[in-house]
């Protein structure tokens, strides 16, 4: 098995990226098009963390930062490479860069139907925050 390579995603990956989700992630989101994934990287080049074995994409991990929280988002490993150290390395990486911007604590938005990856957070260190529900409103429409 080759080298992990992470790195952070720029303009030109955006169709690989959005090819992977499609394969890799559970769910989609709002913000899951050309338009919404170009926006992040506009906005926040480090953010969105891609993860390459053989030059071929295996895993993503969004890690935004907005000066106050640490949001973790899109954590998906290809279903070929899973358990092989894909999703740490990536947890790894975001931990890092947090830490490097002054953040304080993680948090991950989890389909409470993704068994997996629960399992996956817990196994990272995370646990549930039952006393806190999601609020949303769709924007602009």
């Amino acid at each position: 098995m080759s080298d992990l390579h992470i790195r952070c995603a720029t303009l030109s990956d955006l169709d690989t990226v959005l090819r992977f989700w499609g394969e890799a992630a559970e769910g989609t989101s709002i913000s899951d098009d050309q338009d919404g994934v170009a926006r992040l990287i506009r906005t926040d080049p480090e953010a969105l963390l891609l993860a390459e074995r053989d030059d071929l994409l295996v895993g993503t991990v969004i890690a935004g930062f907005d000066g106050w929280r640490c949001h973790l988002y899109r954590l998906a490993v290809h279903p070929q490479q899973r358990r092989r150290g894909v999703g740490s390395a990536l947890l790894a990486a975001a931990e890092e860069r947090f830490v490097r911007l002054g953040g304080r604590r993680g948090d991950a938005m989890v389909l409470q139907r993704n068994e997996t990856a629960q399992h996956a957070w817990r196994a990272a260190g995370y646990t549930p925050e039952e006393r806190w529900r999601r609020w949303v409103k769709p924007l602009g429409e």
